[in-house]
């Protein structure tokens, strides 16, 4: 912890670069988003959010009805929309493996032009085009 903590602008613009490698942001940008990561909770709250993850610490108990819920993969009914950049560097599925997962209304973009994992950053107006669309599905 005290590594990210010493390093946490450091270590947070190299996660942007790899999991949106093509995006080429400027450090004004970088700058907006990186003052959350001044945020004294910052570093505790990522740490504990990747040890859940993993198995290695535990939850909020009070939402562990909801986790088993949703650890179940219940069937989305709402109408819905996923978006894909065609140039992410972060682990994601293939769009078809969760396609199932989606009974109502339902519509898959993968964005090209070189988008990573940062959508509403990399792609503003398809992003919002996106919530438009899935209002109207």
């Amino acid at each position: 912890m005290a590594g990210y903590d010493k390093y946490r602008r450091d270590f947070n613009r190299l996660i942007w670069k790899t999991a949106s490698p093509k995006w080429h942001f400027d450090e004004a940008t970088y700058a907006r988003s990186a003052a959350a990561f001044d945020n004294p909770d910052h570093v505790a709250i990522v740490v504990h959010n990747y040890r859940w993850r993993l198995g290695l610490a535990p939850g909020q108990t009070q939402y562990d009805t909801l986790e088993q819920r949703l650890g179940s993969f219940p069937i989305i009914t709402v109408p819905t929309v996923t978006l894909e950049g065609d140039a992410n560097g972060a682990p994601h599925l293939d769009p078809a493996a969760y396609r199932k997962r989606f009974s109502g209304p339902y519509a898959h973009h993968t964005l090209g032009g070189g988008i990573g994992h940062n959508l509403p950053q990399e792609a503003p107006a398809e992003f919002a085009q996106a919530i438009i669309e899935a209002d109207r599905l």
